[in-house]
């Protein structure tokens, strides 16, 4: 079973380890986080039900 890594975004912890076998070991969905997170569109601390 799937488990949401990205609250802000949706992202799975099976759709991070695809998206890195297809992109020889590196993940555009992490760098999508990280630009979205510098641009203030993350609120990861709101989304998260643990809160963190």
């Amino acid at each position: 079973m799937s488990q949401v890594i990205c609250y802000c975004f949706g992202f799975t912890d099976e759709e991070i380890k695809e998206d890195v076998l297809k992109n020889n070991g590196t993940s555009k969905i992490q760098q999508f986080i990280v630009n979205k997170k510098k641009d203030g569109k993350c609120a990861c601390h709101l989304n998260n039900p643990k809160g963190t």
